[in-house]
């Protein structure tokens, strides 16, 4: 079985190598790095590279060309690397790459990208997906993003790091999810969800900051504070972005984190349907 290693013969008898179950179907030109587990009746693609670690549990399909990094751990009945949906797709080589340390619930399908970006779908490090989730086509996740069952992706939907999204969420193609912000359940992403912000409904508003989520991620309480006035500025009295920018900025309140929501926010208003990557679609 083809494996990354190239050590002498003494360090690499101390490294475990690739283990494939007789069952699986690992065509020739897949690479496996150390430590790799490939689980009963699994099928990986010869273009697949699979870092250290990394354990396919049974029943897992690696489709094209897909890059997975060290330590990922993939549960039964997913579909990793399969063409994007998308009626446009003329079968050029596209790919999925996904990082490290990732957890991927069963039944969970991430599609390889399209022509009409990178051709490229990205999955960054430490991020847990629930189960029966779908990433489309040309959708790039950040790290540390968590995102619950039934979860659906469009295409060309970008994630932020430390992002929730919550169980049954549906977001539309080319929305964008701020860092730090939630999601909850069931709802209709139509437009970006600014970062530090809890979403819901349908369709999906700011209805306040993402409280919770600060406080464990260590903001102190001034940025909080600072965030929370942003917040009632933008989305409860309405004054403007320059009105709430100098109004942040006269109390001393315009911090990293405050002119980063500004800056979403700006880029969100001279989008399309109140998604800021619609500009690019358009283009």
């Amino acid at each position: 079985m083809p494996h990354d290693d190239d050590h002498d013969g003494g360090v690499a008898s101390c490294i475990p190598q690739p283990v494939v179950h007789p069952t699986a179907v690992v065509e020739s030109g897949a690479r496996l790095a150390a430590g790799v587990r490939i689980g009963p009746y699994c099928i990986v693609s010869a273009g697949a590279m699979i870092g250290r670690g990394t354990v396919l549990e049974n029943h897992v399909t690696i489709m094209g060309t897909v890059r997975i990094g060290e330590r990922n751990r993939i549960f039964p009945n997913c579909v990793i690397g399969g063409e994007p949906q998308d009626v446009s797709y003329r079968g050029t080589a596209t790919s999925v790459e996904i990082g490290d340390d990732n957890v991927i619930r069963e039944g969970v399908t991430i599609n390889r990208g399209s022509e009409k970006e990178a051709g490229v779908t990205a999955i960054g490090n430490a991020n847990f997906l629930m189960a029966a989730c779908h990433v489309a086509h040309d959708c790039r996740i950040g790290d540390h993003v968590v995102i619950a069952n039934g979860t659906l992706l469009g295409g060309h939907v970008r994630i932020l790091s430390r992002a929730s999204l919550s169980g049954a969420v549906a977001v539309h193609h080319w929305a964008t999810i701020g860092g730090w912000s939630f999601v909850a359940g069931l709802s209709r992403v139509l437009h970006d969800v600014p970062p530090f912000m809890l979403c819901e409904g349908a369709p999906a508003r700011p209805r306040c900051i993402n409280l919770v989520a600060l406080k464990r991620g260590g903001f102190d309480a001034p940025t909080i504070d600072a965030i929370a006035e942003a917040h009632r500025l933008l989305y409860r009295a309405k004054v403007g972005l320059e009105p709430a920018r100098e109004i942040l900025r006269s109390h001393n309140m315009l911090g990293p984190q405050v002119s980063d929501l500004l800056e979403f926010f700006g880029h969100q208003q001279d989008g399309r349907h109140g998604r800021a990557r619609e500009r690019r679609r358009a283009a």
